[in-house]
């Protein structure tokens, strides 16, 4: 008898469609079922010995909550025998509600040791506790999840123990993952977690990838990648992290639609063993990464998300370096500028910053003028090892990039039928601020306004001496420095100017945006630990984002 193995995740939801993603045990006809003709069916693939499948579901109607559940064989797996936690549902919007989008980055998914967590509350467990704990509360029509979702890079005690069992770990990767099994492990200290796993299937949810999905500064630089070529693992390391994010979280983000028209998707279930044909996949998107597009879009009404690629989609060439391939850019430029008024809200996600702590800006803009060999050889060596040593590969570490993105906002945000606020969400750095740009002599949108929204860790950590430098990167002292970086780097300024409006805070937290037809209330939550022993979401911050 196929048993449910992961899932189910509830992917993706409009007013009248839904998908949900599950892996099984074993090969076997996977059911999602509500009342009133909602549902769906599929047939499980298969990608290296694992059983997957994404349930498309029907039937249903607009502004309604409609409790599921999920057979295998025509046997209930789910919910749980004896679950504490309500039913799973599908939520459809209304045609006249608000959008709550919350989003974080980060999730170090290590259980805690006898009951203590060395990182803290998780934020997700919190919101799972406090969902389940009032079902018709407020919640999330979304989760917008923003890189690092499992850590292949830094694995937790339990999971070495199990990579000890397969394999030699003096040898290289070490105590990191090697191929897709040791992916599968990951997902499965993750996603198995009851209260995210309960959190999961009735809350939607969008994802894209960060470094630490496949390494640390995945992608930082040519030389880097050639080194990393180099060595035995990385070829392995890499195809089992991009197949393996396809398939748990690629597939998810995709619309029906979407699904239907994708050949790989097709293959891969119109075969016994689909594994030949994603491991193909994944060595084409290695060698020519511009052939393969993980970026995507996603409408919520009015509101609308694009997901942006800042990892895989690179040109490193020091002389052509840019965050974003020309396809890739132009598919964002179209998606930004579709049908001007057809959006109240620009919504673009991407896992690096955009607006940096000006420090932290200059000196990203004077690494990247040297390793581009503007001061000679000598300085370019320092620059690539600096580079590497302090993460410097943000937006502000490809000023073109940086400069088109400001223009493309700036493009996006004016004229009639421009969205009230373009918001760029993003992750990574470990603390939580919000910025907001101003162009000079009034090149700027004359419409939206615009918010640089940063919130991560999930569920993680930061070295409180990379708290100091965060919080002094924002000084007036910071400012002049950091154009003293530049100008020895003989970098041009920025077009914009940016201040910071809130922050920076510490902590595991989430952000949630309200979204009204021509609203925007952004609020900041943080998990910490309750005198009764029970961690709980504490607001620590509000704002009105439009006027």
């Amino acid at each position: 008898m196929a048993e449910l193995r992961l899932g189910p995740l509830l992917r993706y939801v409009d007013d009248s469609a839904a998908t949900v993603w599950v892996e099984a045990s074993r090969p076997c006809a996977v059911q999602v079922r509500g009342a009133d003709g909602v549902g769906g069916e599929a047939r499980t693939f298969q990608i290296a010995g694992h059983h997957y499948a994404l349930v498309p579901v029907t039937g249903l109607t607009p502004g309604t909550t409609t409790p599921y559940e999920v057979l295998l064989d025509g046997v209930g797996v789910w919910p749980l025998p004896g679950s504490p936690f309500p039913p799973s549902v599908i939520r459809t919007p209304a045609e006249s509600d608000p959008v709550r989008l919350a989003f974080g980055s980060c999730r170090w998914a290590a259980p805690a040791a006898d009951g203590q967590d060395p990182v803290g509350p998780d934020a997700l467990d919190t919101l799972a506790a406090r969902i389940a704990a009032d079902p018709g509360a407020e919640r999330p029509d979304v989760l917008v999840l923003l890189g690092d979702q499992v850590y292949a890079d830094e694995t937790s005690k339990a999971t070495r123990r199990w990579l000890a069992a397969r394999r030699d770990l003096s040898e290289p990767p070490g105590n990191e993952v090697a191929d897709y099994e040791e992916y599968t492990r990951l997902y499965y200290e993750s996603w198995l977690d009851p209260e995210v796993r309960w959190l999961l299937s009735t809350v939607p949810s969008c994802m894209i990838f960060d470094d630490h999905d496949v390494i640390d500064d995945w992608n930082t630089s040519a030389a880097w990648l050639a080194d990393m070529r180099a060595t035995p693992w990385w070829r392995e390391r890499l195809l089992s992290g991009l197949m393996s994010y396809w398939v748990h979280q690629h597939l998810g983000n995709l619309s029906p639609a979407e699904l239907a028209a994708d050949p790989l998707y097709a293959a891969v279930r119109e075969t016994p063993d689909g594994t030949d044909e994603l491991r193909s996949f994944a060595s084409k998107a290695d060698a020519d990464p511009a052939s393969v597009r993980w970026s995507y879009r996603r409408d919520f009404g009015r509101v609308r998300l694009l997901m942006v690629d800042t990892r895989a989609a690179r040109v490193l060439d020091e002389e052509a370096r840019s965050m974003l391939n020309p396809g890739e850019a132009q598919w964002l430029r179209e998606q930004a500028l579709d049908a001007p008024g057809s959006c109240d809200h620009l919504l673009i996600g991407t896992s690096l910053p955009w607006l940096l702590p000006h420090l932290v800006h200059d000196a990203e803009a004077w690494n990247a003028a040297l390793c581009r060999g503007e001061r000679g050889e000598r300085w370019a060596r320092f620059g690539e090892d600096l580079r590497r040593r302090a993460d410097l590969e943000h937006w502000a570490a490809f000023p073109g990039s940086f400069d088109a993105l400001a223009g493309l906002i700036a493009e996006a945000g004016s004229g009639a039928g421009a969205p009230a606020t373009v918001c760029v969400l993003s992750g990574d750095v470990h603390h939580a601020y919000v910025a907001e740009p101003t162009w000079p002599h009034g090149e700027g949108p004359d419409t939206a306004r615009v918010f640089q929204l940063t919130c991560s860790p999930v569920h993680n950590a930061i070295h409180m001496a990379v708290r100091l430098g965060f919080r002094f990167g924002w000084s007036a002292l910071a400012r002049v420095l950091g154009r003293r970086f530049a100008g020895h780097g003989g970098c041009p300024k920025p077009p914009i100017d940016w201040r910071r409006t809130g922050g920076p805070w510490f902590g595991n937290q989430l952000m949630t945006l309200t979204l009204g037809r021509r609203s925007a209330r952004l609020r900041l939550e943080q998990a910490r630990q309750g005198r009764e022993g029970a961690a709980r979401l504490r607001t620590v911050a509000e704002a009105e984002l439009t006027r």
